[in-house]
């Protein structure tokens, strides 16, 4: 899944994209570098990050949408939490929502998915992007993450929500401290098997990535990134979302490949 961050300040790129000629040539440059999907966003949710209104949100993405679902030739995601985006991102021809609030931040937003039928994405963050990171706590994280996103998908299906259009991300970094994110990153094997959905996984440049490599800047990370995507793949993960996704899509066929490899060598 590759980012196309249409905002000013998310962590990593903001800015970088915001004019939608260049979101455009981003998204479909990832796509040649092998994206599978592309997840369009107009509101950062980074550590602190201010809401955006409405109408301004609708202003990034949906051109943006609109462009990418007709020449991508790859299925575009909105990464939004308000009903009403992802409600003009569909007709504008987006065919998944990612949402980081799982439904929570707008009681119609299960019901507008389950009615479009598309896809669903339900994430775990603790709190809201303005205070996630003020000193999260957890007894046992990757209990309590699979506890939620169990809720949450089960919410999701009451709402009519088909089952192969679910997909659960554990949230890394959002309301998680490092041990947290390497906790649920060490858990994934269990979370894929308690799921029993397609897992996301979102590590991409994250800080705790920097803290890891010494206090490597975010244009720094990418070896951390590549080696988290490499784990996360071997341990259960259907997806990893990612900024740099040319390094990530050659390392998952190369996976694929050492997986496929016989005594003998490489598999016919």
């Amino acid at each position: 899944m590759g980012i196309v961050n249409v905002t000013p300040d998310s962590f990593s790129d903001g800015g970088r994209w915001l004019e939608h000629g260049a979101a455009i040539r981003q998204g479909l440059a990832l796509v040649e570098e092998g994206a599978d999907v592309l997840d369009v966003g107009g509101e950062s949710t980074r550590p602190g990050a201010a809401p955006v209104p409405e109408d301004e949100e609708l202003r990034r993405v949906l051109p943006v949408v609109r462009a990418l679902a007709a020449d991508a030739g790859v299925p575009v995601s909105i990464d939004t939490t308000k009903v009403s985006v992802a409600a003009a991102a569909i007709d504008a021809g987006a065919s998944i929502v990612n949402d980081v609030d799982a439904g929570r931040h707008d009681d119609a937003m299960l019901a507008t998915v389950a009615g479009a039928g598309v896809g669903y994405v339900v994430m775990h963050m603790l709190g809201t992007p303005r205070t996630m990171q003020v000193d999260p706590r957890y007894d046992d994280v990757v209990r309590e993450v699979g506890d939620f996103l169990v809720e949450r998908l089960d919410a999701a299906r009451a709402a009519g929500i088909e089952e192969g259009a679910l997909v659960a991300d554990p949230g890394i970094g959002f309301g998680k401290t490092l041990d947290h994110n390497l906790e649920l990153l060490t858990g994934l094997p269990e979370l894929a098997a308690r799921l029993d959905v397609p897992l996301l996984v979102g590590t991409s440049r994250k800080g705790f990535i920097g803290k890891l490599l010494g206090g490597a800047s975010v244009d720094d990370r990418e070896e951390g990134t590549l080696a988290t995507v490499v784990w996360a793949f071997d341990r259960g993960a259907a997806i990893v979302r990612v900024h740099e996704v040319r390094a990530a899509a050659r390392a998952a066929r190369f996976l694929a490949t050492l997986r496929a490899a016989t005594p003998r060598g490489v598999a016919a």
